[in-house]
């Protein structure tokens, strides 16, 4: 079963009695990433390097921004897309590679999923989907916080979830 968008404001709305509204004004204006790292300093969210995580809050999706990303970025997040960054069920093997990485000035991981250009040949549609997809939020998934489409290169960015994939844990 899924979950209107009305139950999820009202939580919202109810985990929000804690926050001043000036402090909420300035989090709204500041671009996804910084308020990733904003979410990480007050939740203990997503932690570094196998420390314990506590659970996710509910959250307005209207104050998240979907970004583009600049490959430039990505590179330095996931060392040059580097062996040793992929996180991806079968290694180098598969077709569309996951890194993770750290976004510059950030101590959250991120997730970079590298597709190949016959996996979207079509820059507009790719944008338009990720975008899309961009706009979904919940606290059991990964949110999609943003894409790179340079040249032939076809990315998405989302949070990293620790704890290996969902198919290890499926199928293992």
């Amino acid at each position: 079963m899924g979950c209107c968008q009305s139950s999820l404001f009202r939580r919202v709305r109810e985990n929000h009695h804690h926050h001043h509204p000036a402090e909420k004004q300035q989090q709204q204006q500041q671009p996804y990433h910084h308020q990733l790292q904003h979410r990480n300093n007050n939740n203990n969210l997503n932690q570094i390097d196998g420390e314990k995580e506590s659970a996710t809050t509910v959250v307005d999706p209207s104050s998240f921004s979907f970004s583009e990303f600049s490959l430039s970025d990505l590179k330095a997040a996931t060392n040059n897309f580097s062996s040793e960054y992929i996180v991806s069920e079968s290694g180098e093997k598969a077709n569309n590679l996951v890194y993770k990485g750290r976004l510059q000035n950030q101590k959250r991981w991120i997730a970079v999923k590298k597709f190949s250009k016959t996996a979207w040949p079509d820059p507009k549609q790719f944008v338009e989907e990720a975008s899309g997809v961009g706009k979904l939020r919940h606290p059991r998934l990964a949110n999609l916080i943003g894409y790179c489409c340079d040249g032939d290169e076809r990315l998405l960015v989302a949070e990293f979830m620790p704890n290996d994939t969902l198919a290890k844990h499926l199928f293992h």
